[in-house]
């Protein structure tokens, strides 16, 4: 589905170098290209803080605890995601309470939204997922309305930017009150392990997500809230500092991949190729087609068998997983979301793609969907 391989050996003489570099100093933790990276990526963003951490799960999880949520709060988010998204939550004790996503570009329906808030509900959680921005204008004026806070999970779409109705730009992170990210090696922006950061305008919030990163501390040794344990590295900062320098490089280069099936699947009305609202663009971190639900188990197969590999996300929505039964909200009926589970499939794209092989995988599809 990726390959990082090649991306490394076409930028290896730099990479190597910066993984030298923090092997000389010996700085293996908080060394400064863990300080480089957080400004230059506020820079990119266009955010006034980041905070790096272990992982984006661990970015989701601090989000949450630095807003002070206590169990029993209510937190809306996609049934339609990966299990990380909601999984902090019930980790927490908190209740998530699964959202309807719109069928064009999978992201949370802020119409759903609406109908799901009580008087419990504390935070929304929309996810840009695929790399396509969920609708954040529309999602900013629910919270502002009903004073709730909004954590972007960002881990699919770092670069993508969002236009709001005015004209004006943001890139998708900087929106709500917090954004959150992955580094993990598949991702647009891919560490060489794992990684994650969080980002905030609110230079307040900034401290405590900094303090809850770090044991609940902001002085060494003097632990004023409850915190965790979660940092990035100096290697995988050292990486990503060279990798974020690439970002729109890659982000184009996908974008032409997802081109190419774009046209070669248009001759073939029963493919559903990603469609992208006019407030968004797509970084495509997985191009993701809507087939037949008859058809597409068979596709999967199909490619396998081609050595041709493909991958259903997500097979299992989270209203549908048994370790939310009891804890989640009672909202079950969400047939968009299942609807969406039977016929989504995601084909191979990443930054190295050749044009045979994207030529070869694109004739194997059409001739079995034919």
């Amino acid at each position: 589905m990726v390959d990082t391989k090649t991306q490394y050996l076409n930028i290896k003489t730099e990479i190597d170098s910066a993984i030298q570099e923090v092997l000389d100093s010996a700085a293996y933790i908080n060394g400064k290209p863990v300080h480089q990276f957080a400004e230059a990526l506020s820079a990119y963003i266009g955010c006034k803080h980041t905070i790096t951490c272990g992982n984006g799960t661990d970015a989701l999880q601090i989000a949450m605890m630095a807003l002070g949520l206590q169990p029993g709060d209510e937190v809306i988010t996609p049934s339609f995601t990966y299990i990380a998204t909601t999984e902090v939550v019930a980790l927490l004790r908190l209740k998530p309470v699964f959202a309807e996503v719109d069928p064009k570009t999978f992201c949370i329906d802020p119409e759903s939204v609406r109908k799901l808030i009580t008087p419990k509900t504390k935070a929304i959680v929309p996810v840009h997922l695929y790399g396509h921005a969920a609708p954040m204008e529309e999602i900013m004026q629910i919270a502002k309305e009903h004073n709730l806070f909004v954590i972007e999970d960002n881990a699919q779409a770092i670069g993508s930017t969002y236009t709001f109705s005015d004209g004006t730009q943001k890139k998708t992170g900087s929106i709500g009150h917090i954004g959150c990210t992955s580094f993990y090696p598949s991702k647009n922006l891919g560490a060489y392990g794992d990684g994650g950061a969080i980002f905030t305008n609110d230079s307040s919030l900034a401290e405590t997500l900094k303090m809850t990163a770090n044991h609940g501390q902001n002085k060494r040794y003097y632990h004023d809230i409850v915190g965790c344990n979660s940092r990035l590295d100096s290697i995988q900062a050292a990486i990503l500092n060279i990798k974020l320098k690439k970002l729109d490089e890659y982000n184009a280069a996908r974008q032409a991949v997802a081109a190419s099936y774009n046209k070669a699947f248009s001759v073939n009305e029963n493919i559903i190729t990603p469609f992208v609202a006019p407030f968004s663009n797509h970084v495509y971190h997985q191009y993701t087609l809507k087939v037949d639900n008859e058809k597409r188990d068979g596709l999967v197969q199909y490619l396998s068998e081609k050595n041709i590999p493909s991958m259903i996300y997500y097979p299992v929505p989270g209203h549908r997983q048994k370790v939310f039964q009891g804890m989640s909200s009672d909202v079950t009926n969400l047939e968009i979301t299942d609807w969406l589970t039977d016929r989504v499939v995601s084909l191979p794209i990443h930054t190295e793609f050749e044009t045979e092989q994207l030529e070869y995988i694109s004739k194997e599809v059409l001739n079995f969907l034919d």
